[in-house]
């Protein structure tokens, strides 16, 4: 059997311990157009910070390949998936295989405005855009970050933490406008414009100034901003082009099935450029997250190796501290329609804001600043559905904690079938 896959971040390096846990002796070949060992992104703008050294963003060995019997290209693209199970590399060479899994992941998506191009203009995706915003610092006074969300806050946080002024230009009402309400991104905003980031709401960039470099940038209101780095964050984008010819069915990303497996036999994809359904709205989107991909690759592996896996669904999460106040979002946090009930706890002189969605008496989201014990908890009730209006009155309180869902889990206990939960529903 020869398996082929093409990145070699999360949802790939947990493919390749995925079939080697079923198959001993496949020929498994990993392709990446990156040059750098195996490293985590969640964690760049922490390298970036300087708060964590290069060697330390390495989540497998440097032996990793070697020791799984791995064939690993790098530095080269893949370009085509072609009929006949073979794939095109950028140096026209082709590969053949018997199962493909695509894990290209995504890109920052990049503004269209005048000046994009301009040396300094960045996104914060790969351990290449880390090392390049890093070798400008030197002649960096202030940063500018477009757009408000996790990208664009965690580069203004690193940079701020390197001693630039930072400012942070967001569209949206507020910042992080995909993970949390108003309210809640209210209490994050204050705490970064406190410890002096500046945030502007309600605009964005028209233009990049500056001949061959950046110098600056005009606001819609004409306003214009000096600055020697501009960091572009306005989400990502799936690396679906290699698949455009080649039969595959895509929307924002590639479409999977519950095995992962794409339209066409013997091809999977796994990672942000899966497009799976939401295992809270039943909706299907891509849920761009590490944990999410490590799953992925993982069922894709097994499935790949000829186990039967069923992929039970992606979930939008984000975990995030800036400045010592931990926010953590899960599911369903702004919602729209009819049948939903909020609940809402808060406290501004402690900054503590607490959120649960519910939807026929099921948690299906919540949002936890600087209160974020009972994160688990909830995300399991959001996991495993459980019917949770016996405890309602309860779920915001001080004193609630997991003790408090034992009932229920004696209750379901069929939904609780994990070994950690056996001794308690004896």
């Amino acid at each position: 059997m020869e398996y082929v896959i093409v990145g070699s971040s999360a949802a790939g390096v947990s493919a390749v311990e995925a079939i080697r846990s079923v198959d001993k002796s496949g020929k498994i070949t990993v392709i990446s157009d990156e040059n750098y060992s195996i490293y985590s992104r969640c964690v760049l703008s922490y390298y970036l910070a300087g708060m964590m050294t290069e060697e330390k963003l390495k989540y497998r060995g440097e032996d990793f390949f070697k020791k799984h019997n791995v064939d690993s290209i790098v530095g080269k693209k893949v370009e085509a998936v072609l009929p006949g199970k073979k794939i095109k590399l950028s140096d026209g060479k082709t590969l053949s295989f018997d199962k493909l899994l695509i894990a290209t992941g995504s890109r920052s998506k990049m503004e269209n405005i005048p000046g994009v191009e301009k040396d300094g203009v960045f996104g914060l995706r790969n351990i290449n855009d880390a090392r390049k915003i890093e070798e400008r610092l030197g002649k960096t006074k202030t940063a500018v970050m477009l757009g408000g969300g996790l990208i664009g806050l965690r580069a203004a946080y690193a940079l701020h933490k390197r001693g630039l002024k930072v400012i942070v230009v967001v569209k949206s009402k507020h910042i992080l406008s995909q993970m949390l309400d108003e309210e809640g991104a209210g209490f994050i905003q204050r705490r970064i414009e406190n410890k002096g980031i500046k945030v502007i709401t309600g605009l964005s960039a028209k233009e990049i100034t500056g001949d061959k470099e950046v110098s600056g940038i005009i606001l819609e209101n004409e306003e214009k901003i000096d600055c020697q780095i501009v960091v572009i964050g306005k989400g990502v984008q799936a690396n679906i082009e290699l698949v455009k010819d080649a039969g595959i069915k895509t929307e924002w990303g590639i479409i999977v099935n519950e095995s992962l497996q794409t339209n066409v036999t013997d091809v999977f994809a796994a990672g942000d450029v899966a497009q799976t359904k939401d295992l809270v709205t039943g909706e299907s989107t891509i849920n761009a997250l590490w944990p999410n991909a490590v799953i992925q690759g993982k069922i894709a592996g097994l499935n790949m190796a000829g186990k039967n896996i069923k992929y039970d669904g992606s979930l939008g999460m984000n975990s995030v501290e800036f400045f010592e106040l931990p926010t953590i979002s899960y599911g369903i946090t702004k919602p729209k329609g009819e049948g939903y009930e909020i609940l809402v706890k808060k406290n501004d002189a402690q900054e503590i804001y607490k959120k649960i969605v519910l939807k026929n008496n099921k948690i299906v989201g919540f949002v936890l600043v600087n209160d974020v014990d009972n994160a688990g908890v909830y995300g399991s009730l959001i996991r495993k559905k459980i019917d949770v209006s016996s405890i309602k009155e309860e779920l915001l309180n001080n004193n609630f904690n997991f003790a408090k869902i034992l009932p229920l889990v004696k209750k379901y206990k069929e939904e609780f079938a994990e070994k950690e939960y056996k001794e308690l529903v004896m």
